[in-house]
């Protein structure tokens, strides 16, 4: 027996040696770095190696499939383990791959014929670019006299496959839209896109998830301060360390290995588990340290909504204390009485699904539960942060899914109860804030009604200054504030800076023609500068404006309350005599369509930019129709209204013609169809219906005239007389859809990105609006690789007659003096 465990020792020991030598002589060759004068051959056998000689990178086929991929595997590991593929979804046939780096910063994948296979979707133009594999195993592409780790031009760590390796980032980006997740193979053959991904869903409170397809299928649960509340069993473990960082700019998972020597990987497999696992060099082979689904408690909402899940139970599902079965649901004992209710602690449950929560990290708990309270929609409260004491607020607002019992104790989720379910201490606190709200409602009354006395009184004494102060203009001071009605049958308050004429005239140079940037319906547009450097972009209403006091108004009402980094900023306004005035944000760049309708100016925007520019015009629609105080229609979106800062960060611009709905509006309608040819969806040119669907039309059209740098209004082919719609949609059906992209890009471009952007846009110009997707969808394709329906027919995918445009046939005759918009800074 111990002559057996020596020999099987020696023969380890032999071929662990083989494997180190055979490493060594390959790394004598081989660099971990290429320039743009070297490349990595496929028929050559090249490779880059790691300065640690922990990893490789070159050419490989899975075990039984002839296809070559360029990917970045294990050097020193005899079981060839692939961490990233980069061209998964388009392989060589041959063995005639070439990667290279090319004079701009770009790493160029290309076959036997100098076609490129596969692109980085690099940031910027380099001077001296190098494509270098570090010792984390990330690819990086920088400048070959920067070596800061922020200081990359690309990395593939951005852009991960199947495996999480140690250092690298697992989230999004904020700021850029950048989604870090997991993709499956397809199966141990075949890397290009499987069935599941894994990644953080950053809706209400960030959480973990594994999906088939667009389903969730397993969620590990939320951030807590110390550990995610689903997998407790990783908080305290020999192998390595894990955190969750959160702010403004990022949401994102981190490891890092507590003995650097150890190797390890998170992948995620074809059949959708996510598994952590460790070599062993002395069984030589990968051992599994942890995995999920663990058991049949983690697959998603095992149980429904208020039950808890345990396999050491019979049955596993159970309804939570206080509640019972009615059918299959598990529903409260006793109803709710919103004012008479209370809350119930329970222990040892991994968190509910957070999609739907509001959180507040500076808030204590005991404000937490008052907020709770006060809202009779709120179903629970539980402290966001318990790494030192419970901190922090979050709540939930709907069925709590998705609970499984733990063995740990540390988390506690305070749900809603009824007053006669509580026990004595909870129905103290209960009558406590029931007596503390009627104390503050009588104080309130009488504070209304001392306030009402004195409001009449100030209102006569000012009615009295108004009169006789009649016909003067006495708005002067540029920091008061502007109060605009709307046109409507009740008036809105709207807080804005006023600036004076006089201000803005001096800014302008008088309204020199020298500083016009351009001119829509609603007037000229100057550039400006104020007395304190800032450049400003004037909007000045003509006397022969097209849009009248009424679109003013409608634009100040839409604008005035909206923050987000992807809409334009109004900084204020001037009402002064006859002058009409908004007062924007300078936007350097000017508008989006002054680029890409371009063939010069074209070439500006590579495809990584565009790309930008896509996610961030997303982005921006998703604020108006989600986190805005109103769901907002735009009604006139278009690369005219998209402006473009010094960074080239989109911003929709121009609300004149815009339109919000409240309460549970879905559509309205209208016999006055205002917008722009070509943008305008087939249901509000013929019907005058428009909702938020209407602006995912209009948003499916940027991206086709994005892609092709054409207009899809006075499209012309010398092959057919179908519109850019018609066109893009005729050669995706046939499985041309590569040959719309235009040439500014199409050399430069990742073929599956631009493929997938044009499935997206087709989806969103389909002809029934309902086929079309919401905008947190159209968001959500664009950050994951999740799989695409097949789109329908577009809209108004109807031939013209030779030498006409869409503009002239009968359907759009009802916008027919509507083609010319306000487009506000386009700059010509």
């Amino acid at each position: 027996m111990n002559m057996s465990i020596m020999m099987k020792s020696f023969f380890t020991l032999l071929l662990f040696g083989f494997f180190s030598v055979l490493n060594n002589m390959v790394a004598s060759t081989a660099s971990d770095t290429i320039d743009t004068l070297q490349s990595i051959s496929d028929n050559k056998g090249d490779t880059m190696v790691s300065a640690d000689e922990t990893f490789a990178l070159g050419f490989f086929s899975p075990t039984n499939s002839k296809n070559r991929y360029i990917g970045i595997w294990y050097n020193k590991v005899p079981i060839q383990t692939v961490v990233w593929v980069a061209n998964k979804d388009n392989p060589l046939t041959d063995s005639s791959g070439v990667l290279k780096v090319n004079a701009t910063g770009i790493l160029l994948l290309l076959n036997g014929k100098k076609e490129v296979i596969w692109s980085s979707n690099t940031t910027g133009p380099a001077k001296d670019p190098v494509a270098k594999l570090l010792s984390s195993g990330n690819l990086v592409l920088q400048e070959r006299s920067n070596n800061r780790a922020d200081g990359f031009l690309w990395q593939s760590f951005d852009y991960p496959s199947d495996t999480l390796l140690p250092g690298q980032k697992f989230g999004v980006n904020l700021v850029t839209g950048l989604n870090r997740y997991l993709t499956s193979w397809k199966n141990s053959d075949d890397p290009s896109r499987g069935n599941y991904t894994y990644g953080l869903d950053i809706h209400g409170y960030p959480q973990l998830f594994i999906r088939e397809g667009s389903a969730k299928r397993f969620r590990f649960g939320s951030w807590n301060g110390v550990q995610v509340s689903g997998v407790a069993q990783l908080t305290e473990n020999p192998i390595f360390i894990y955190e969750f960082s959160y702010n403004e700019e990022e949401a994102y998972f981190i490891y890092e290995l507590i003995n650097s020597s150890v190797l390890h990987r998170l992948r995620l497999s074809p059949d959708g588990f996510s598994h952590r696992t460790t070599w062993s060099y002395e069984k030589m082979e990968w051992v599994t340290f942890f995995h999920i689904p663990a058991d049949s408690c983690d697959y998603y909402a095992k149980c429904g909504g208020y039950a808890s899940c345990n396999v050491n139970k019979s049955p596993i599902c159970n309804c939570l204390d206080k509640f019972v079965q009615n059918g299959t649901k598990c529903v409260r004992r006793t109803s709710l009485n919103c004012h008479e209710d209370g809350f119930l602690k329970y222990s040892g449950l991994k968190l509910p699904d957070t999609d739907k929560s509001w959180f507040d990290r500076t808030i204590s708990l005991e404000e937490c539960r008052v907020l709770c309270l006060k809202n009779c929609s709120c179903t629970a409260y539980a402290p966001l942060d318990i790494s030192s004491g419970a901190r922090g607020c979050l709540l939930w607002f709907d069925d709590l899914m998705d609970m499984k019992e733990l063995n740990s104790s540390l988390q506690d989720v305070y749900i809603r109860m009824a007053k006669t379910e509580l026990g004595s201490l909870e129905v103290q606190k209960s009558n406590k804030s029931n007596t503390r709200r009627k104390q503050e409602a009588i104080i309130i009354s009488s504070s209304l009604l001392s306030f009402g006395v004195l409001v009449s009184c100030l209102a006569l004494v000012f009615y009295k200054w108004k009169t006789r102060q009649k016909g003067r203009n006495m708005r002067r001071n540029q920091e008061t504030k502007a109060s605009v009605t709307n046109d409507d049958q009740h008036e809105e308050d709207i807080d804005l800076p006023l600036f004076d004429i006089s201000t803005i005239a001096s800014a302008t140079n008088n309204f020199s023609s020298d500083n016009i940037l351009g001119q829509g319906g609603f007037g000229l547009v100057y550039k400006g500068i104020l007395e304190d450097g800032r450049e400003i972009a004037v909007k000045r209403r003509s006397q022969n404006s097209t849009q009248g006091l009424k679109e003013f108004k409608n634009e100040v009402k839409h604008v005035s309350k909206l923050q987000h980094r992807n809409l334009v900023k109004l900084l204020g306004c001037c009402i002064q005599a006859t002058e009409r005035l908004l007062i924007y944000e300078f936007m350097p760049n000017k508008s989006l369509d002054f680029f890409i309708f371009d063939e010069q100016k074209a070439m500006l925007l590579g495809w990584p930019t565009r790309l930008h520019i896509i996610n961030g015009i997303a982005r921006g629609l998703l604020y108006l129709r989600q986190d805005s105080r109103h769901r907002i229609v735009h009604r006139d979106l278009k690369a005219a209204n998209v402006l473009l800062d010094a960074e080239m960060n989109p911003k929709v611009s121009d609300f004149g013609l815009a339109r919000s709905f409240g309460g549970n509006e879905v559509e309205a309608s209208t016999q006055n169809v205002v917008g722009t040819y070509g943008y305008l969806s087939p249901e509000y040119v013929i019907d005058g219906v428009y909702s938020t669907k209407s602006d995912v039309f209009s948003f499916g059209v940027l991206v086709l005239e994005i892609v092709s740098g054409k207009r899809n209004r006075g499209f012309n082919h010398q092959d057919h007389h179908f519109n850019l719609l018609g066109h893009a949609w005729r050669l995706f059906t046939e499985g041309k859809g590569y040959e719309i992209v235009c040439n500014a890009i199409r050399d430069t471009s990742n073929l599956s990105s631009v493929l997938r952007l044009i499935h997206i846009g087709l989806l969103c110009v389909q002809q029934n609006p309902d086929d079309r997707p919401s905008m947190s969808s159209v968001v959500l394709m664009l950050s994951s690789e999740i799989a695409l329906p097949q789109p329908k027919m577009p809209g108004f995918f109807t031939e013209r007659e030779m030498g006409g445009d869409v503009s002239s046939s009968s359907s759009y005759k009802a916008v027919s003096n509507n083609d010319y918009t306000v487009s506000l800074l386009e700059a010509r």
